[in-house]
């Protein structure tokens, strides 16, 4: 190592008077920077007490970045004039503490390395990093006591020395992918929520063996033609435990705006879709059915991935069995089947390597993509491994259509246990649920706007125990667990790696990253020498002792970086 990057990475280097960032003033590519150039400000020259001056060493570029650059002003977590105070984009970051105010010296000192959990609130307010704060697509930048002291404590993560630039700056997608596996969803009626339950007219035995006495129960039923019977001990049990009793003949006009759970005793597409736009954040619609229904139901996927909802049900007559008989398995089945859906993509490829380097893999992974160059690429990065640990591995491009339907119908029969959705199109969630087996999940990753309505066979909930979900975003503990699993060597960050560059080549990297150009994630050293966006392959011709450190010409490495740093720190 020269003495040039032990100095870098000791913090302790002299500060320059002025540093490079990326402005953003608005929506549009044309709005990002100065003539398509970063510009040029002072560098602080102290920090308060309770700030750090933090040099940002790598930053990924996300999808999220590219929606802020689309809708500018109209972004929901945008709550500024961006053409008087620009947005700096960048919330997968590697950073290095450089300068300590007073306060903090006994907590941080210069060559401290960091990442940070970009969603940051305080008093229940939002200031993400790379859209509140300045981000990653700056060389330097000031944290401040909100990140230090939000709501959930501290949003800086102190890292090993030896986790490279580039594997910090793919903690914070890669903790996204892992916190997909880990979702929870309730297996009983919310305690002290709101209940909605709606009859369909068959005066049938219902039940409700738990989830509505002395030790949980609702604070509000909603009750809208319940059977004589059950609506009879429903309403006493109410009345016994202090639950408020409203009734409501009319479901199309409910006296509350959202509720926790609805439950529907008996099938009906047209009343489903009436409802749905009334569940909470988090809620449950339990259907009640031993009959397939008469249609597609229209389902609001959007909200399915961004507010949680969750479809259940059961052919029982017994309500709390539409919650504890099939509950959600998060995690891929071990030795099952999965389909990954637009998985040539960055997360795609992150979501088909964890599946295969995690204990307890599938035996058979179906990936699908339409690029033919993408689908290569993970053939080539991934199949080797997946052979090695005794798993089918397959990619197939639905848009050849004869190749297609003869790969993926000796897995149609009995359909897969888990699906994985990541392209963020209605009409491919709505097919993709289609190839659900029995007790099937199938995961929503890609974030479609609230809305989005998707056709989909609600009867398989009920029926075949078949749940759908959905969710892309990380807390605290999943970059944790990100962290702790490259520490056992369960995964490798930089595979993830595509293209590199220096912060000069942001804005090429966000193009390439609209245009799927590459088939991973380009990551930016904002504090090297110019270097124009380049694939990892083509390091060969640009930098190649850098080149002749990636793992079978293909991987990032640490030696990689190190050799790239060696040649181009400044």
């Amino acid at each position: 190592m020269t003495d040039r990057l032990l100095e870098y990475r000791s913090g302790k280097q002299p500060l320059p008077e002025k540093y490079l960032l990326w402005p953003l003033y608005g929506a549009g590519f044309e709005n990002m920077g100065v003539d398509g150039k970063p510009i040029e400000v002072p560098m602080p020259s102290s920090v308060g007490a309770d700030e750090l001056l933090v040099r940002h060493d790598a930053c990924g570029l996300c999808f999220s970045d590219l929606k802020v650059i689309a809708q500018g002003q109209n972004h929901p977590r945008i709550f500024r004039d961006m053409k008087k105070e620009p947005v700096t984009l960048g919330h997968e970051v590697s950073m290095t503490v450089i300068l300590v105010g007073e306060n903090l010296k006994g907590m941080y000192k210069p060559g401290d390395r960091l990442i940070i959990e970009a969603d940051i609130y305080l008093n229940q307010v939002s200031y993400a990093y790379g859209y509140t704060f300045q981000g990653g697509l700056s060389q330097y930048a000031i944290i401040d006591p909100r990140v230090i002291h939000s709501d959930t404590g501290n949003n800086l993560i102190p890292v090993q020395d030896r986790l490279g630039y580039a594997e910090g700056a793919l903690v914070e997608p890669w903790a996204c992918v892992l916190a997909a596996y880990r979702l929870q969803y309730r297996t009983q009626i919310k305690p002290g929520g709101t209940l909605w339950v709606i009859g369909r007219g068959k005066d049938l035995p219902y039940s409700l063996s738990s989830g509505f006495d002395s030790a949980a129960h609702p604070a509000k039923v909603i009750a809208t033609t319940l059977p004589e019977k059950f609506g009879g001990w429903l309403k006493k049990q109410a009345e016994t435990l202090g639950v408020e009793w409203v009734d409501a003949p009319d479901p199309a006009v409910p006296p509350v705006e959202f509720v926790d759970d609805i439950v529907l005793l008996g099938a009906d597409p047209d009343l489903i879709e009436q409802v749905s736009p009334h569940l909470a954040q988090f809620g449950v619609m339990a259907i009640l059915d031993d009959q397939p229904m008469s249609r597609k139901v229209n389902v609001d996927i959007g909200r399915v991935h961004y507010h949680r909802w969750l479809y259940t049900g059961t052919t029982s007559l017994e309500i709390t069995r539409a919650y504890t008989e099939y509950p959600v398995q998060a995690q891929i089945k071990p030795g099952g089947r999965a389909l990954f859906v637009g998985a040539g993509g960055p997360i795609g490829r992150m979501h088909v390597q964890r599946a295969i380097q995690f204990a307890n893999p599938p035996s058979l992974i179906v990936c699908t993509d339409v690029s033919d160059l993408r689908l290569e690429d993970l053939c080539t990065s991934f199949s080797g491994e997946a052979r090695a640990k005794g798993i089918e591995f397959v990619c197939l491009n639905p848009t050849n259509n004869d190749a297609y339907k003869a790969g993926i119908a000796p897995y149609l029969e009995n359909g897969f246990d888990y699906v994985v959705v990541l392209a963020p199109v209605a009409a491919v969630i709505a097919d993709s649920a289609n190839y659900l087996g029995r007790k099937a999940v199938m995961n929503v990753f890609a974030g479609v706007a609230r809305g989005t309505m998707a056709a989909i066979d609600l009867s398989k909930v009920y029926l075949d125990g078949n749940r759908i979900i959905g969710h892309s975003g990380s807390d605290m503990s999943d970059m944790l667990l990100t962290l702790e699993r490259w520490g056992d060597d369960q995964l490798s960050l930089n595979m993830s790696v595509a293209a590199i560059g220096s912060l000069s080549a942001a804005r090429d990297g966000l193009m390439a990253v609209k245009n799927t150009v590459f088939p991973g994630k380009v990551v930016i050293f904002p504090n090297i020498s110019e270097l124009p966006l380049t694939p990892l392959e083509g390091l060969k011709d640009v930098l190649p002792t850098v080149y002749a450190r990636l793992k079978n010409g293909r991987e990032w490495t640490a030696e990689a970086e190190e050799e790239l740093f060696r040649q181009m720190l400044p």
